[in-house]
């Protein structure tokens, strides 16, 4: 199974000078943890619910702040056409439960975001339920 049969397709993004308060509303809006952020049409940043519980208040940030400020900067990416078993071991070795998913090395346009949970949802077999399991194990 490939990320593109699993991953949601074209996600709604925010501009890299949204605020904290307008990353939180879209969040509450589409039931989402995740926002990507761009610059131009290039992805600069990701924040999740996360970044804001934990990054903006430990920090002491007004929800006026940009979210670009708590937003992590190394994006972390997939491609369309990776076998999702590749893609677990690696959000297993990153820590992440979501990877931002790029069309093709050549253009890397966004093209969509996929999960744990997604992957999950679309399980067929022992094999990749096992793949599963370690990639959450590190959550406590």
């Amino acid at each position: 199974m490939q990320v593109k049969d699993v991953m949601t397709k074209r996600p709604d993004y925010l501009s890299v000078d949204a605020t904290i308060r307008e990353v939180a509303e879209r969040m509450s809006r589409d039931s989402s943890g995740f926002e990507p952020l761009v610059q131009g049409d290039k992805i600069a940043c990701t924040i999740t619910d996360r970044d804001i519980a934990v990054r903006a208040v430990a920090e002491g940030k007004s929800p006026d702040d940009k979210a670009s400020s708590i937003a992590t900067k190394d994006v972390l990416y997939t491609y369309e056409d990776e076998d999702v078993v590749n893609v677990l071991k690696n959000m297993q070795e990153q820590h992440v439960q979501r990877l931002i998913v790029l069309n093709n090395p050549n253009d890397k346009d966004l093209a969509g975001v996929v999960t744990v949970g997604d992957i999950a949802d679309r399980c067929d077999d022992d094999n990749l339920a096992r793949e599963i399991v370690n990639c959450s194990k590190h959550y406590h």
